[in-house]
């Protein structure tokens, strides 16, 4: 085969064929057991689990189970976003009431209404930039950035044109007043801890 042939076959696979490879080959190493792996503009990102960021995320799943039911909720589940090659895997993730699962069992991006993410010290960066402007371009409703290195909540709110119009900052121990929105929740975080 030559290069040419190559790269016209290549350009022929799409973004989920290829996130579905490249998931594929790391899901077969099982030196990565517990650890969470995620997609980001092609490059891989895998973290350990810490206390810390599981507690804030079942904080924030408990929450929401006050209101949503548990089939709505994901933690750590892949989802495809729109950009190049972002098979994301939030935190927490709320779908529509009426979602429905696809042929591999998961859910569109489009069907996403909500996400909390926990800041983790090597992968930060990713939350507050390219998964920021890929929920946003999906027309996730709200998107909520727990920062335990800061002791902050980001809540952004209005998707329009792949971004945020309005962000809502508040302290760890304030709530975070979300009852504007369709979620018509407010998360209390006075038990999230800094790190």
């Amino acid at each position: 085969m030559t290069v040419l042939e190559d790269r016209t076959q290549m350009a022929e696979i799409t973004n989920e064929q290829a996130l579905d490879q490249m998931f594929e080959a790391l899901e077969r190493d099982p030196f990565l057991e517990g650890y969470k792996i995620e997609i980001v503009e092609g490059a891989v990102y895998m973290t350990p689990p810490r206390t810390n960021h599981w507690d804030i995320t079942l904080g924030i799943v408990e929450q929401l189970r006050t209101k949503y039911p548990r089939q709505r909720v994901l933690s750590d589940v892949r989802i495809d976003y729109p950009g190049d090659l972002n098979g994301l895997c939030s935190d927490v993730a709320l779908v529509a009431e009426k979602a429905e699962r696809t042929k591999q069992g998961g859910f569109l991006c489009e069907d996403v209404e909500f996400v909390a993410e926990v800041i983790s010290r090597g992968t930060g960066q990713n939350d507050y930039g390219p998964k920021k402007a890929a929920y946003a371009t999906a027309g996730v409703a709200v998107y909520l950035i727990v920062d335990p290195y800061q002791g902050k909540c980001h809540a952004y709110t209005q998707p329009k044109d792949g971004g945020y119009h309005v962000e809502t900052n508040v302290d760890f121990e304030e709530e975070v007043d979300l009852t504007h929105t369709f979620l018509g929740l407010t998360f209390d975080t006075s038990d999230f801890a800094r790190d």
